[in-house]
């Protein structure tokens, strides 16, 4: 894992809410953007490529609707350039708390200290960043993107238990340098690595897109003819895939068998359907969580500095149960 947390940044990510904490120095007062009434949370989206990512910018737009925070939102649209711009305004315009998702791990030391210089508290959401200096933030919330990639290949040891024929395994991975596909990838990879019949034999970035995970898909097919499984770092990636093997006149769940992340409603229908055999959920609804934090920061009171979203995984007959009430 890129992010090295010592005992107590552990120890704290145990308790998703409450006041013990082991951020470092106090949360500061934050920026002044409220006047001292109403919460202003400058808040950077990565972008709309998902309909994961979709569901999450809801979910925190409606959360802080209803916690009566003023939320200025930004889409980056995918590029680190357009989220560093957009943290430099939030903090031009002296809001309270600023949160982001970032687009990629690296590269945020500077405008993290401008923040931190502007007495404005940082809560990264959804994706973490690999700077040493952890006092640059104050919390950060979302999944455990390795542990979703073990559990990705656990099924698929589980799955092949007690065959000895080689597994040929193709891989779509997210965006590069973003910490979900990092992880997935690592994670996964951790698992499979003890069984020499396990072989990934193309491992690409499908950019977290359906367009582009078929695209990928469709060339994967055009070189390698015995694939068995397709591992894709999330749903829409997937679905894309399975246009492409369905196009290539293969039953995808059948004749490939295909893992995903997120349980998106999109997803987690193919998988009731039998054309995904397992998903590893990663719930997008951080809104709730992230305006308790924004509270929290801006009153002064010390946060865990990792809090672990909730997480499940599901199999066919599982997503059957659960798409009635899905809400996302």
């Amino acid at each position: 894992m890129s992010r090295k947390w010592t005992a107590a940044l552990l120890a704290g990510a145990l308790a998703l809410t409450g006041p013990a904490g082991c951020g470092g120095e106090d949360a500061g007062s934050g920026g002044s953007g409220s006047g001292g009434g109403k919460i202003t949370l400058g808040f950077s989206q990565v972008g709309a490529e998902s309909g994961w990512r979709t569901a999450n910018t809801k979910s925190i737009q409606e959360s802080a609707a209803t916690a009566g925070i003023d939320l200025k939102f930004s889409d980056a649209q995918g590029k680190q350039e357009n989220q560093i711009k957009a943290l430099r305004s939030f903090i031009a315009q002296r809001v309270d708390v600023i949160a982001f998702s970032p687009v990629v791990e690296s590269g945020w030391d500077t405008v993290l200290k401008e923040a931190k210089d502007a007495d404005i508290p940082v809560i990264l959401t959804d994706r973490a960043v690999d700077s040493q200096d952890t006092s640059l933030y104050k919390s950060f919330i979302g999944s455990d993107f390795v542990l979703e990639g073990k559990k990705a290949g656990e099924w698929l040891v589980k799955e092949y238990e007690g065959k000895t024929d080689t597994v040929n395994i193709v891989e779509l991975q997210g965006t590069p340098g973003a910490a979900p596909a990092n992880d997935r990838k690592a994670g996964f990879a951790d698992v499979i690595k003890a069984d020499p019949k396990f072989k990934v034999i193309a491992s690409q970035t499908g950019q977290f897109t359906r367009t582009d995970g078929k695209e990928v898909m469709e060339a994967f097919l055009k070189t390698y003819p015995d694939i068995d499984v397709l591992y894709a770092h999330n749903d829409d990636m997937g679905l894309g895939a399975i246009e492409a093997i369905e196009a290539a006149g293969k039953k995808p769940g059948t004749d490939i068998k295909i893992i995903t992340v997120d349980a998106v409603k999109d997803g987690m229908t193919a998988l009731a359907g039998g054309k995904i055999n397992y998903i590893v959920e990663c719930s997008p609804l951080l809104g709730p969580q992230l305006m308790d934090l924004a509270k929290k920061v801006k009153a002064g009171e010390q946060v865990p500095q990792r809090v672990l979203t909730e997480e499940t995984t599901f199999t066919q007959e599982q997503a059957k149960a659960a798409l009635p009430d899905r809400k996302y």
